[in-house]
């Protein structure tokens, strides 16, 4: 692991770092904020995906979660979208799909298979290496994310119970098999039998009988995509007489930026850390 920089921030530490990823076959980047406890204990472990476009740094840069984070004594991992390199596949004029658009699954189409394994590299190479590398309490873990990311937030969730104590997202896109913005990526990561997106799908994986027991979402009523891209009440409808308890709030005037992110981290935070001791 190499450190490419380390700041204090709030008593504790913001460091991004680098490693040789065997699962991506690439060089792969990603953010790590240590709470001042840490110095003293094993703390619990927030994962914050991202969304399209994006990388770790946007949330580092404009997330504003280290003042609490610190004071709640969170550790908050900040993985990249996606594998990066010049010989990476990629489509440079749809920003939909390819570099920062890996959706958190595990592509099984050439060219993408080769190197589009972010379901692989979030749930087990990268947390393999936070155990060894930082005072972290595995046996604690929460997840988070932002519209893509809130749909991987919310996959990895459902399929991992046992290890996410929590799970929360912002305009989370909860079922990409149908919405615009996420077939055409589905198709080529995974082929043309939409059966096999079923796994990569929240509303799909709820009704398919996975279960996990809360969720909160936070969306934004003047989010642009909101209509055809993310569509919460899709979600809403599909936990219904399962037992899942969900809190999905609505926020007038609120859009997809990281304003509305920012104005609800808190909330989030706090929601994680109940549940996480």
């Amino acid at each position: 692991m190499n450190i490419i920089s380390e700041v204090t921030s709030h008593g504790g530490m913001q460091g991004v770092f680098s490693h040789e990823s065997d699962v991506t076959k690439t060089t792969m980047t990603f953010a790590v904020f240590v709470p001042p406890q840490a110095t003293r204990e094993p703390r619990p472990v927030l994962w914050y995906l991202s969304g399209l476009t994006c990388t770790h740094a946007n949330v580092m840069e404009k997330g504003e979660y280290r003042r609490l984070a610190a004071e709640l004594g969170l550790i908050v991992v900040c993985p990249d979208t996606s594998p990066r390199g010049d010989d990476v596949p990629d489509e440079a004029t749809n920003w939909q799909m390819g570099k920062g658009a890996g959706f958190y699954l595990d592509a099984t189409e050439a060219p993408w298979a080769e190197n589009y394994q972010m379901y692989s590299y979030v749930t087990e190479e990268l947390p393999a290496l936070i155990a060894s590398k930082f005072r972290a309490d595995m046996s604690r873990q929460g997840i988070f994310g932002h519209s893509m990311g809130g749909h991987g937030a919310m996959t990895i969730a459902l399929k991992h119970p046992d290890r996410f104590k929590s799970c929360s997202a912002f305009a989370p896109i909860v079922e990409p098999s149908t919405a615009d913005w996420s077939m055409g990526a589905f198709e080529k990561y995974l082929g043309s039998d939409k059966s096999a997106w079923r796994s990569y799908d929240a509303v799909a994986l709820v009704k398919d009988g996975a279960r996990f027991p809360e969720f909160l979402i936070d969306q934004g009523l003047a989010d642009g995509f909101l209509q055809n891209g993310l569509r919460p009440w899709l979600f809403e409808e599909a936990v219904k007489g399962t037992g899942i308890e969900l809190t999905l709030r609505n926020h007038p005037r609120y859009d997809h930026s990281y304003y509305f992110i920012s104005s609800f981290m808190d909330d989030h935070l706090r929601w994680h850390a109940e549940r996480l001791g």
